[in-house]
């Protein structure tokens, strides 16, 4: 059953200001954002596994109105480093986009250094936050990696979901996790199974020729999907890149604490000699902003589009304008213009995330996602896991056996 998510009047402002663009690029279809004064050089956002280019939406709002241009993107189906290293840069070509500063969270931030290590002299700065340098440790927790992209829709979602914490969250914290959920909803089979070989393909990033100076570390202090010990491994990398804590904020600071999160990014590309242009945000003629080319569609942006064909583009706004005056705050700000409903149900197409309130309490707010009770989808998941398992094995056996016949 496809599911009533509410989303939030920020959000449906900057959906009915900022155009999305879709291009393709040799067999990958480009899905992203691009807002902001042509003559700054971008900050290029990369989202995460359970992200989409839609989850920087607040750093586009903000950042654009100070003057500078921000490009985020959706992760294309590639399925290996190299693949999407080219892949990237074929992008980066298609837009006319020489020299790019980059903001990536979890595999977002992986990719990031990646593209720096082997592509030096397009990256003039980066900024990372709750990423890693290697991807061991998850491909030794994923050992059905080499069959996933035989595996079902809804056995990708629910490993992706499992990533992200349950509640009890603090409600903007609440808020970031329900936006990410419902954006997870929107990605195909494809594109998880893609984005989940890349968290498994065997590699690592080198060392970078950008000085430790040009490099920024956000983290969260209190709880995120990517252990503590790959976080510290990126420290030890970066000894003199500028450290930017952030006390609370969960797996989606950019969602959770936007003002923080954007406030940082503003003092990294200050640092860094970006120059803000103010004087080109208003009144601008419709060519002056956001100015990639793209091919503009008359639909909207449906999830089922999304879904079905990540081609396309939008229709953009009569103007690339912003208007300052958004319908709700995008920050974390008054906790009186929170919802105080007492309970508030969002039904997904494989399951169902119940929100319980509870202001008089404390102002906590718990998510739980909670699986339908369907013994037939039950039966169905039993029997395929365990039948992934078996391939598992007969593949891990095969592949040892023939090492074993070519050793002798």
């Amino acid at each position: 059953m496809k599911g009533v998510f509410s989303a939030p009047g920020d959000y449906v402002h900057f959906k009915s200001q900022v155009p999305l663009h879709k291009i393709p690029i040799g067999t990958n279809q480009w899905r992203f954002y691009d807002f902001g004064p042509k003559a700054v050089p971008p900050l290029i956002c990369l989202p995460g596994t359970a992200g989409t280019a839609d989850v920087y939406y607040k750093q586009i709002m903000s950042l654009s109105m100070k003057g500078y241009r921000v490009i985020s993107v959706d992760i294309p189906r590639v399925w290996n480093n190299t693949e999407w290293i080219q892949a990237f840069e074929k992008f980066l070509d298609a837009i006319d986009v020489h020299h790019i500063h980059l903001y990536g969270t979890s595999l977002g931030g992986f990719l990031a250094q990646l593209f720096a290590q082997h592509r030096p002299r397009r990256v003039r700065s980066l900024v990372l936050s709750n990423t890693f340098l290697e991807t061991r440790s998850f491909s030794a927790a994923m050992p059905w990696a080499p069959i996933v992209s035989w595996t079902p829709s809804f056995l990708l979602k629910r490993y992706v979901l499992t990533g992200i914490r349950d509640g009890p969250h603090e409600p903007f914290i609440a808020d970031s996790v329900d936006f990410v959920v419902s954006q997870v909803e929107t990605l195909s089979r494809e594109d998880l199974a893609s984005r989940l070989s890349l968290t498994t393909d065997d590699a690592s990033v080198g060392s970078l020729l950008l000085s430790d100076s040009f490099i920024t570390i956000m983290d969260t202090n209190d709880y995120c999907a990517i252990p503590q010990q790959l976080k510290d491994q990126l420290g030890e990398r970066y000894p003199e890149a500028r450290r930017a804590y952030l006390k609370t904020g969960g797996d989606f600071p950019f969602l959770s604490r936007p003002d923080e999160v954007n406030l940082h990014l503003q003092l990294h590309l200050r640092r860094v000699g970006v120059e803000a242009r103010p004087d080109l945000v208003h009144n601008i003629p419709k060519g002056d902003l956001g100015g990639s080319p793209s091919k503009e569609n008359n639909g909207d942006d449906s999830d089922n589009s999304r879904k079905d064909d990540r081609g396309g583009s939008e229709n953009p706004p009569a103007e690339y304008e912003i208007n300052p005056t958004s319908p709700e705050s995008s920050g974390s700000g008054n906790l009186d213009k929170q919802p105080l409903d007492s309970s508030e149900c969002c039904h997904l197409d494989h399951e169902l995330t119940l929100t319980l309130y509870d202001f008089p309490g404390g102002f906590t707010r718990e998510t739980y996602i909670v699986p339908p009770a369907t013994p037939v989808h039950f039966m169905w998941e039993y029997i395929l896991f365990h039948l992934l398992r078996y391939i598992s094995s007969l593949y891990i056996v095969w592949n040892y056996s023939l090492e074993f016949r070519q050793v002798v």
